[in-house]
């Protein structure tokens, strides 16, 4: 999803509290019960006790977003982050927070983050990752009509393309304008929603987004866009986001992530978000 250059200082006032007593976005109506874990959570200090508390943005479908009553946080994250607490034996609480600066927030504000986080590097420096729970890509929409080929992000030479702020693709983007390989224009949004609202309304003549959100766009909007491109040359991963000094979270994180890929909770949730 992102790899922001530049951390912003965390706003807590800003930040949105959702309780999640209904769970996985899959099982909407049921109430989710904490698990009696065999991993040593001892050594470990959360935010507040018996609760994992997750840093997210909701508003990054299907990753995250609001169910119809607005309220309750769903989408492949939430399922994900959900079932991790459960085995950890641990409450979950989703803390809807802004993009930009959600990483500052870790330790202060909630224990991990959980919201479509590429594993980069750079990133590595200053914060611990899981191990990866889903591979992605980047990738080029177009409005349903629009025959234009997009056979590399060359091929975007002269368009404007909507992006969300401070995304692989926003950097992706600004990294070929600021080089001159290529010139086109770039709008930044907030939300990737306002990116496809954007291309609806012709104010842009392309979307290029992470392809796992794509996916979701195409799944139920395959009357209005078009998958135009996807480069598969170049594979990122996500992974959940927890303080540097945390090495025994992240222990029993990947402890829990091991299981789930084991007994097929993962593939189950990658097919029933993706439909992979």
């Amino acid at each position: 999803m992102k790899t922001v250059k530049k951390i912003a200082a965390l706003l807590g006032a800003a930040a949105l509290s959702i309780s999640l007593l209904a769970g996985c976005g899959k099982k909407a109506e049921e109430k989710v019960e904490t698990a009696k874990s065999n991993i040593d959570l001892s050594g470990i200090k959360f935010i507040s006790d018996g609760v994992l508390s997750v840093g997210c943005e909701v508003g990054y479908p299907p990753f995250e977003d609001f169910a119809e009553d607005g309220k309750t946080a769903i989408g492949y994250d939430i399922d994900i982050i959900t079932e991790v607490a459960r085995r950890l034996g641990l409450k979950v609480n989703i803390i809807n927070t802004a993009w930009d600066g959600i990483f500052a927030g870790i330790d202060n504000n909630y224990d991990v983050v959980c919201s479509a986080c590429t594993i980069t590097p750079e990133r590595k420096e200053s914060m611990l990752f899981s191990d990866p729970y889903i591979s992605n890509y980047q990738a080029v929409i177009l409005k349903k009509g629009n025959n234009k080929k997009i056979t590399s992000f060359k091929d975007l030479n002269g368009m404007t393309v909507a992006v969300q702020k401070e995304t692989t693709s926003d950097e992706l983007l600004s990294d070929y304008k600021s080089t001159g390989t290529i010139s086109l224009e770039i709008v930044a949004n907030e939300k990737v929603l306002s990116c496809f609202t954007q291309l609806d309304n012709g104010e842009v003549d392309a979307v290029c987004v992470d392809s796992t959100v794509a996916d979701g766009y195409l799944a139920k909007n395959g009357d209005k866009y078009i998958y135009a491109y996807k480069d598969e040359t170049e594979p990122e991963f996500f992974g959940i986001v927890m303080g540097l000094n945390n090495t025994a979270l992240q222990k029993a994180v990947n402890e829990v992530l091991a299981e789930m890929e084991k007994d097929g909770f993962i593939k189950e949730t990658l097919d029933y978000w993706f439909g992979l």
